[in-house]
């Protein structure tokens, strides 16, 4: 089944702020102030940071975005295009969905160990920032 990806041990405090630390970086490279939120296996804040001059609505969206990436196992791009490019409203029905990207499952040998999620920009913003720094977990765990 797709989005069935076993959960492992939640990602741990410090790989957290490793991977909130890449997103910042990549975010400054581009010029961009975002909020940016980390979650365990259940969807439960374990780092965030918000970026001078990033939109404070932005906070509570990015920790929603890291959230559904989790609990739903899938990025949140998924129900972006489920919405627009197929007409699945009934997708906005579901608990918690947020249908717009930046929410990225974080996966470290074939196991969902949290999710990180990004706001502030646009949505190819956000998935850009995300991506680089989930990009990063199986670069650490090699370490």
């Amino acid at each position: 089944m797709p989005f069935a990806t076993p959960y492992g041990m939640p990602i741990t405090m410090e790989r957290a702020q490793v991977l909130i630390q890449t997103a910042v970086a990549e975010a400054n490279k581009r010029g961009w102030a975002l909020n940016i939120a980390v979650v365990d296996t259940n969807g439960d804040l374990v780092g965030f940071a918000r970026m001078s001059g990033a939109q404070l609505a932005s906070i509570e969206i990015s920790q929603h975005k890291a959230r559904v990436a989790a609990r739903y196992r899938r990025p949140t791009h998924a129900f972006e295009d489920g919405v627009q490019k197929a007409g699945f409203n009934y997708l906005l029905t579901l608990d918690n969905v947020i249908a717009s990207r930046g929410g990225i499952p974080l996966i470290e040998g074939g196991k969902l160990i949290g999710a990180i999620g990004c706001s502030g920009g646009t949505g190819s913003q956000d998935e850009t920032v995300c991506d680089a720094a989930a990009n990063t977990i199986n670069a650490m765990a090699s370490k």
